[in-house]
């Protein structure tokens, strides 16, 4: 009987364990954000499907760009933005985490407003001044985004993590400053194309 009685207990004991194991498990990536933990999960999993987004979409962009210097840098961006995917991969697997489960409204909108942008016609300098605005409207997006997610790891002691993002968010305000630097030509440009057609008129 006692022996019954052992089996029993150690069979509930394992059932509860096992009912926490799935219980942690459904919180990481579902709609639960039941601590920082989950909601750096969540935040993860959106950048992931953000920076995924960009590498389809950056390869039309920089096609559209007439700067040469915009154009290559837009291209160095895009193999940068290859290994952001390649490095949040890298934190998933250290924190025994699925990098897929959430869509980024949010880079999607943004995506969908510089595509309308990329369907207008003007002046060349215009165009790739406004290519610039749409580009660091993304990037100030991402930038948001890892800022708060290399705190979030840093506060949970994911100390690999946070170095890892730490390295993405150093990249993307060094992408921001470039396309900061480039837009003082092109900016000007376009402001003397617009005298040019005031004079012509």
């Amino acid at each position: 009987m006692k022996k019954r009685t052992t089996s029993r207990t150690g069979s509930r004991r394992q059932t509860g364990s096992q009912r926490q194991k799935s219980q942690r498990s459904s919180k990481s990536g579902g709609n639960n954000l039941s601590n920082l933990r989950d909601l750096l999960i969540d935040e993860l999993q959106d950048l992931y499907d953000a920076e995924n987004q960009l590498v389809k979409a950056l390869p039309k962009i920089a096609q559209a760009a007439n700067s040469d210097e915009l154009r290559e840098a837009i291209e160095e961006h895009l193999e940068q933005t290859k290994g952001h995917v390649q490095r949040l991969d890298e934190v998933f697997d250290h924190l025994g985490e699925n990098a897929k489960g959430t869509h980024c409204d949010g880079m999607a909108g943004l995506l969908t407003e510089g595509k309308k942008m990329l369907e207008k016609k003007g002046d060349d300098s215009v165009i790739d001044a406004a290519i610039i605005s749409a580009a660091q409207r993304v990037e100030h997006y991402e930038i948001a985004g890892y800022g708060c997610v290399v705190s979030f790891a840093k506060r949970l002691g994911e100390s690999e993590a946070a170095d890892l993002l730490g390295e993405t968010l150093e990249e993307e305000k060094q992408a921001d400053e470039k396309l900061t630097e480039i837009a003082e030509s092109i900016n000007a440009q376009a402001e003397s194309g617009e005298d040019e057609e005031e004079q012509a008129a």
